[in-house]
């Protein structure tokens, strides 16, 4: 046999090797799902995952070293950070029983409350000291906001969220008047707006804020034994007659205040905002889920992920997408939050796909008892650990319905 023709037998059995090792390659990294979710209890890697979080709230140092240069790039992803970590801590500590004897059970629990505190404390002082822009990019103070109040509702949507989902696991009396207050402003930016949207930033209203903002209120009501059903169903409403995108049926991720869209559908958005639906209306809910999970869902070879904008749409690469994984068009931001999309609506299918992926691509690092994934950051982690043990704090809440009301023409 010639040198040629044994180098191209040679080829040819290597590639023959790849093609059979391939659709197999998933198997390598499809962990065991229990790690990642637990049907009761926490899994592995979720504890893993919290302990790094927990530890790096408790130093000063290791935050100004990991917080402080993602802040600096994005203060947004400092304050997200918070609530996604808050969200986690919220049902970590509910799903230890409060009558459980187990006393090392008892003592995460306390742990928990005791950082979800920390974490709130700290973003309502931060807020405090250097107002609300701390936490948002240099646009904000661009323009004046149309709403006269000049509020975020990106802040007050998520720092009501923090405090209503801490009240759900035990009442902290001293949270009840400003958790209050933040409904109030809440209520009042929405119901002001041409288009029930409190602004994030001037003349910017996200649906990601917004569905964000109702899901607080919808907690607060089961807390305070109030009813913003009305607006939950006004809204709702609303955005299906008029922030929802013709083509794919996909809730939009921006609009102005009078409600001029500035831009469709895109991953960073909808995972969220289908999520914080199934508080308000969940077969509007699922019907978002369902047509974010065709049109952005993704597999191959058996890893999941989730691109930014649908197929053809023209979307622009930004802070918010992250750089785009070529030919499959895939997004850290949105595979990242599809994880949390896919633990919302028990779709255990996407969800091991898209584990998968992390396991290959996400580079994950364990030092002692700490999990953390290299290539992803606070914010990055905070969200996954909130998928992985999603579940206690949105049972509560919808095992009590919203009031029925009559739907006022858009």
């Amino acid at each position: 046999m010639s040198r040629r023709r044994r180098s191209l037998v040679a080829l040819l059995a290597i590639v023959a090797a790849v093609a059979i090792a391939l659709p197999q390659l998933h198997r390598i990294y499809a962990p065991n799902p229990a790690i990642y979710r637990a049907e009761r209890g926490i899994g592995t890697r979720a504890e893993a995952l919290a302990e790094d979080q927990l530890a790096m709230w408790a130093s000063p140092e290791e935050r100004a070293e990991r917080i402080g240069p993602m802040h600096a790039q994005n203060p947004e992803w400092d304050f997200m950070a918070r609530t996604y970590l808050a969200l986690a801590l919220a049902d970590m500590a509910l799903r230890v029983s409060d009558d459980s004897e187990d006393r090392g059970a008892q003592a995460r629990r306390v742990r928990y409350l005791a950082a979800l505190d920390a974490i709130i404390d700290d973003t309502v002082q931060t807020e405090h000291d250097a107002g609300q822009r701390v936490f948002l990019l240099p646009y904000a103070s661009a323009k004046p906001f149309d709403d006269p109040a000049a509020r975020s509702l990106f802040v007050d949507g998520e720092i009501a969220l923090m405090m209503a989902v801490r009240q759900v696991v035990e009442p902290r009396e001293s949270l009840r008047e400003p958790m209050r207050e933040r409904a109030r402003a809440i209520e009042a930016s929405m119901r002001k707006s041409p288009t029930l949207s409190g602004e994030s930033y001037p003349d910017e209203c996200w649906t990601f804020c917004n569905t964000t903002a109702l899901a607080a209120l919808r907690i607060i009501d089961g807390l305070e034994g109030e009813s913003h059903a009305a607006l939950f169903a006004d809204w709702v409403a609303l955005a299906k007659a008029r922030l929802t995108d013709p083509a794919t049926g996909m809730l939009v991720s921006s609009y102005s205040y009078n409600g001029v869209v500035k831009d469709g559908p895109e991953g960073s958005s909808i995972w969220m905002s289908a999520h914080n639906l199934l508080l308000l209306n969940e077969p509007f809910a699922k019907d978002q889920y369902a047509r974010a999970r065709q049109v952005l869902g993704g597999e191959a070879l058996g890893f999941g992920y989730a691109r930014e904008w649908p197929k053809k749409s023209g979307g622009v690469v930004d802070i918010d997408s992250g750089p785009i994984v070529p030919f499959l068009d895939a997004s850290p931001a949105s595979s990242g939050l599809a994880v949390l999309g896919a633990a919302s609506f028990g779709d255990a299918a996407y969800f091991g796909a898209l584990v998968s992926s992390l396991e290959l691509a996400a580079q994950p690092e364990m030092r002692g008892l700490r999990l953390r994934f290299a290539s992803s950051n606070p914010l990055g982690d905070a969200v996954l650990l909130s998928a992985m043990v999603f579940g206690p704090v949105w049972e509560r809440v919808t095992a009590h319905p919203v009031v029925s009301v009559t739907v006022r023409a858009p």
